[in-house]
């Protein structure tokens, strides 16, 4: 065995304090072996001045439209999927698929994000990225109906389970994969009744859009005569070890077939407000004991993949649509984005002690934004930036020390991604 060990700082412990302390890592097996007064490890990483904490895991999100930030902003949500998104992603490539999830996958490491789930398509371009970069994720392909014939519809859906029948367990065990039908109106009906029961067989869970919009939920209310998820609820799609991203439009009935479910949300705060799709109900769902987690969607929506900015989103959001300043106070936020989303994607991480995962982000405290220290969970909800994070660490190893990301070519990797970014755009457009 050899060991890390983080050495010099404070410690982010399960319950929300923080004590000075030191992070002993099992390097071999990616577990954290003790927290507090360790040996010394045989590899030493400097934590003066900061704080370690879980890694973020970032429970939503499309990881190469990287690839679209800033291609098309500021459109309601139908009007930019169908007239600028859909028609750039029918020309993207496995190759553009891959240079896009290595931008994300670097921009994630800067900010100490250690685990994705991410839907999308040419997911094992995604796995080979994830392999290489170092990082742990939940991956599926995603699968749409609407607008095919039922041969490709089909094809879809087989494709999604294939890959979560044989990807499950890549990269030394950090990739787990589930079937990504895309929502409950992309996809049709007949094509859930069967496929559901076949991911069910193969072990693996749904995960899919619910309740984003108005505009989502009324058609199957006005069609079915019951709310989305209890639609879903009948096709068999709200297991224990589901989740939902977005959750948005979700009435009473909705968050206690949640709870009672032990389905999990992803929260996507960011989207949500710069597509106009509404405030979710945060803290009612916390309150009836959903397990909520916490996402970005893609960069296209976003527009970046910064954790940090996504708690404060969900802490400041949070509040207003419960209209109560104590709401998604900044202890549920960091919960969310650590072992919220965790629990929601199946990881044994999102929190410090002996047992857990050893995904951990090291939070230089030094910058004038974050002085004086009173409360270091405020900071890292309300304060805190992608930036400040100096070392980060996914199964025991160092993906980024000092800054300097250690897996990947960063300045390769932008390049690359500008250059297909720009292809894909022209061909889509001719």
């Amino acid at each position: 065995m050899t060991t890390l060990r983080i050495a010099g700082g404070k410690v982010l412990l399960p319950d929300a304090t923080v004590e000075r302390g030191d992070v002993l890592v099992d390097r071999d097996d990616g577990d954290v072996l003790a927290v507090g007064d360790t040996p010394e490890g045989d590899e030493r990483l400097d934590a003066k001045d900061c704080l370690v904490m879980p890694g973020l895991v970032n429970a939503h999100t499309h990881a190469a439209m990287t690839l679209l930030r800033g291609y098309a902003d500021d459109k309601p949500l139908d009007a930019w999927l169908r007239e600028d998104i859909w028609p750039v992603e029918g020309a993207l490539t496995a190759e553009d698929v891959r240079a896009g999830t290595e931008l994300a996958l670097a921009e994630m490491i800067r900010s100490g994000t250690t685990g994705f789930a991410d839907m999308y398509f040419h997911e094992p371009e995604v796995v080979a990225a994830v392999e290489a970069a170092g990082l742990r994720a939940r991956l599926g392909h995603g699968v749409v109906t609407v607008g095919k014939d039922d041969a490709a519809a089909r094809e879809d859906f087989e494709t999604s389970l294939d890959f979560a029948r044989e990807y499950d367990g890549a990269a030394d065990g950090r990739v787990s994969t589930f079937v990504a039908p895309h929502s409950l109106t992309t996809v049709g009906d007949e094509y859930l009744r069967e496929y559901v029961p076949k991911a069910r067989e193969a072990g693996v869970p749904l995960h899919y859009h619910a309740n984003e919009t108005e505009d989502e939920v009324a058609p199957i209310v006005e069609a079915e005569d019951e709310r989305p998820l209890e639609r879903a609820r009948d096709l068999g799609m709200t297991a224990a070890n589901d989740f939902v991203a977005h959750g948005v439009h979700v009435d009473e009935t909705e968050i206690e077939l949640l709870a009672d479910s032990d389905t999990s949300v992803v929260h996507c705060p960011a989207s949500n407000m710069k597509l106009a799709s509404g405030m979710a109900p945060v803290e009612a769902m916390l309150d009836a004991g959903v397990s909520v987690g916490l996402g970005t969607d893609g960069a296209a929506s976003n527009n970046d993949l910064d954790m940090f900015d996504e708690m404060r989103d969900a802490a400041m959001l949070g509040k207003l649509a419960a209209d109560d300043a104590s709401a998604v106070d900044a202890a549920s936020v960091v919960e969310m984005a650590t072992a919220g989303s965790a629990a929601a994607l199946g990881f044994d991480g999102g929190r410090i002690e002996p047992g857990a995962n050893a995904d951990l982000a090291v939070v230089d405290l030094s910058a004038a934004h974050l002085t004086p220290h009173h409360d270091l969970v405020s900071h890292l909800a309300y304060a805190a930036r992608g930036s400040d994070v100096r070392h980060t660490i996914c199964d025991g190893t160092i993906l980024m020390r000092d800054r300097e990301i250690l897996t990947l070519d960063e300045g390769s990797v932008r390049k690359r991604a500008e250059e297909r970014a720009e292809a894909a755009v022209e061909r889509a457009t001719e």
